[in-house]
């Protein structure tokens, strides 16, 4: 069953179809790069990288017969003696230390006219390092307990610098008002000391006691001596 076989067709036959694959696969070799549509770079893909890996696996090898034989595959793939040689003899030493990934695509502005997305499909160097990675970006989570950075610098502040902020905060009245505050002594401190001294003058239950022991006692010399 032929599942999943069905791709880049390209509006053409498979005779057509493998013509023009060849014919791009031959551009490719000689310029390193070309300008194409972006249906036929990713359909030219799969195609020149596993004629790539011919290239490789007859450097690769010692053996005349089967370098012979890739060589054959590749010219019956891409049909022109010129780009294979270039293949196998120059470009194939690029590709030996990469384990895939031999080209790359561009996405262009469409086209005028018939606004076909139009690419650029490249070989890639042996330097090639590929693109850097971006830097993901730290997620703050709601609940989290860090401090921001403009508060850690707040919390870092001297207290020489929090006095003299609070000084040029506040007004010359507030301070006056301060001032006289402190000064006058507040309503419940004058109940607490008249208070007191209500309890000093008033004698205590002792006291009145031995007053009315002593008034008796002379009362009662009194009338014995009459």
């Amino acid at each position: 069953m032929r599942h999943a076989k069905h791709r880049h067709q390209l509006g053409r036959k498979m005779e057509h179809r493998t013509a023009l694959m060849a014919n791009l696969a031959m551009a490719l070799i000689k310029n390193r790069r070309i300008r194409t549509t972006l249906a036929k770079a990713k359909a030219l893909r799969p195609f020149i990288e596993k004629t790539i890996t011919l290239a490789k696996k007859a450097y690769a090898t010692d053996d005349k017969v089967k370098k012979h034989h890739y060589h054959k595959v590749a010219l019956a793939r891409v049909r022109n003696i010129e780009s294979v040689n270039r293949l196998f003899d120059v470009l194939a030493e690029e590709f030996v230390n990469r384990a895939g990934g031999y080209t790359r695509i561009y996405k262009l502005v469409p086209r005028l006219g018939d606004a076909a997305d139009i690419a650029i499909i490249e070989l890639i160097s042996a330097k090639d390092e590929g693109y850097a990675k971006r830097k993901s970006k730290a997620k703050k989570h709601p609940k989290s307990q860090n401090l921001a950075p403009d508060e850690e610098t707040k919390d870092e502040e001297s207290p020489a610098q929090e006095e003299e902020s609070f000084a040029e905060t506040e007004s010359p009245d507030e301070v006056l008002a301060e001032a006289e505050m402190v000064e006058e002594p507040s309503s419940q401190e004058e109940e607490s000391s008249n208070e007191t001294e209500s309890l000093t003058e008033v004698p205590t239950d002792s006291a009145i006691d031995e007053t009315s022991v002593s008034e008796e006692s002379s009362k009662d010399t009194e009338s014995d001596e009459k």
